[in-house]
């Protein structure tokens, strides 16, 4: 006789916002912002939480520079983690290459670093452009410690070490990032 209607069932509050939320959670910003936006859950949660937005925006990194074009690619391979993790590891290759200091990188060896990362960027499609003073995103030293990672890749004796060890790292560091913090899209205008 009757037809059943579905209605649709209304999110929850600031749910509209949501672009996805595993592996890391990106959402759209509700202010105006021509960067991507990393900033701590708990202070994002306490944002998304007020009813009329906060006038002033909490303390939050403001990735631009190196950092622009990781999150973007991080953003572009949002629903594969495994691809995701791949493009971290990436990032910490190309880190090590720039502002690392390890003997092994001042030998004919690094050739073969150059060559991994050139081969991956090329498989994952990523590519930075401008300035590249930092390239792995920000993390409070409350969940990381960046100096005892940095000590691992001076002390590394060999290709194989030096990769394992940026390898963990940055898996250790892609897991924080996931669970403590999330990101808020630039501004599209819409």
């Amino acid at each position: 006789m009757g037809k059943i209607i579905d209605l649709p069932v209304e999110p929850k509050r600031g749910d509209h916002t949501l672009i996805s939320s595993k592996p890391w959670e990106f959402r759209r910003a509700p202010w105006r912002t021509p960067h991507f936006i990393q900033m701590l859950r708990p202070l994002a949660d306490k944002l998304r939480s007020s009813s009329h937005g906060s006038p002033v925006t909490p303390p939050h990194f403001s990735l631009k520079g190196g950092m622009a074009c990781t999150i973007q690619a991080m953003y572009a391979n949002r629903g594969e983690e495994e691809k995701m993790r791949e493009t971290y590891y990436l990032v910490g290759l190309t880190d090590c290459m720039i502002n690392q200091v390890n003997p092994i990188l001042r030998t004919d060896i690094l050739r073969a670093m150059y060559k991994k990362v050139f081969a991956l960027k090329e498989t994952l499609n990523m590519h930075w452009r401008g300035t590249l003073d930092q390239v792995l995103l920000p993390i409070d030293r409350r969940f990381y410690d960046d100096s005892a990672y940095r000590a691992e890749i001076r002390m590394a004796g060999t290709m194989e070490d030096l990769y394992r060890v940026i390898r963990r790292g940055t898996d250790e560091m892609f897991d924080i990032l996931a669970l403590e913090y999330l990101f808020f899209c630039p501004w599209t205008g819409a």
